[in-house]
C-alpha cells in the first residue's frame, strides 16, 4: 500500500481536476469505457451531479502528497457492486490506483465486488489482481474511448479474499 495515499469524499473543487485528467487521449483509450466526448464539460458536470446525488454510489477522491491524483467509486449494477477508478496519467505507475482501490474496498462491507477492464489494459488488470480480484468471465461492449467494440475481462473480489485480508 502506498502510505501517502488517502481517500476523502469528493468536493466541488475536485471536479475541475478530474475533468483535466480526462482530457488525456491515451488515458481515454486505455480506459476505453469512459465518456463519449471527454471535452464536453456540460456532460461531465451532469454526470458528476447525477452520481454525487445517488446515495447508492460511493465516490472518493484519491489524494497523494496533498494533491488530487484521481478518484475511485463503487456503484450498483443490477444486484451487484462494481468498482472503477481514474488516475491522472502523469501519476501512472506509482501505486496510486492500487492504494486508492484498496482503501475503498475497506469501506465496502458487501462481497462479492466486481470490476471490468479492457482485455488489453494490462495495467488496470494488474491493479485489480493486486487487490485480490480474479477473472470470472468475459464481455464486450461499445467503448466510446476507442470508438469501437472492445473485449473486456469481468473480475470479482470473492468473499474469501476479503476474509483473508488479500485486498
Amino acid at each position: 500500500m502506498n502510505p501517502e495515499v488517502e481517500l476523502r469524499p469528493v468536493r466541488d473543487d475536485d471536479l475541475p481536476v478530474f475533468f483535466a485528467h480526462e482530457q488525456d487521449p491515451q488515458a481515454n483509450w486505455m480506459a476505453a469505457f469512459g465518456p463519449k466526448d471527454p471535452s464536453d464539460r456540460a456532460a461531465f458536470d451532469a454526470h458528476w451531479a447525477r452520481i454525487r446525488a445517488d446515495e447508492r454510489i460511493v465516490n472518493r477522491t484519491i489524494v497523494a502528497g496533498g494533491e488530487v491524483v484521481g478518484h475511485v467509486a463503487a456503484f450498483p449494477v443490477d444486484e451487484q457492486t462494481e468498482v472503477s477508478y481514474w488516475i491522472d496519467p502523469a501519476r501512472w505507475g506509482r501505486g496510486h490506483a492500487t492504494a486508492g482501490l484498496t482503501a475503498l474496498l475497506r469501506e465496502l462491507p458487501r462481497r462479492p465486488v466486481r470490476a471490468r477492464a479492457a482485455k488489453d489494459n494490462a495495467a488496470s488488470l494488474a491493479v485489480l489482481r493486486k487487490c485480490g480480484f480474479v477473472v470470472v468471465g468475459e464481455d464486450s461492449g461499445y467503448a466510446p474511448g476507442r470508438g469501437a467494440e472492445v473485449q473486456e475481462w469481468v473480475l470479482e473480489l470473492p468473499a474469501e479474499a476479503a476474509d483473508q485480508g488479500n485486498h
